[in-house]
């Protein structure tokens, strides 16, 4: 255990940004598999513009590395190009 006033500090702010990276990690893990899994085009680019916002944020805080945050960008662009468009018959 910490001795000093400063490590016990680092200790708890420490602790907090585990905390903030942790969601924030898992809030981008959840976009990116809700959006390579939609089918309907609308909904998969709705998803791609949140999941390419929150990736952007996440590579510039450094929560993860910036190719990683391109290769996933590529991947979800490239699923939601290969989705055709549901068009709905009107009687």
């Amino acid at each position: 255990m910490a001795s000093h006033k400063s490590a016990k500090k680092r200790i708890r702010t420490s602790a907090r940004r585990r905390k903030v990276n942790q969601i924030a990690e898992s809030k981008a893990k959840t976009i990116v598999k809700k959006a390579l899994s939609s089918e309907d085009k609308e909904i998969a680019e709705k998803l791609y513009k949140e999941a390419v916002a929150i990736l952007d944020r996440s590579a510039t805080k450094g929560l993860i590395h910036s190719n990683t945050a391109s290769r996933k960008k590529s991947a979800l662009t490239k699923h939601v190009n290969s989705l055709k468009t549901i068009k709905v018959k009107e009687k």
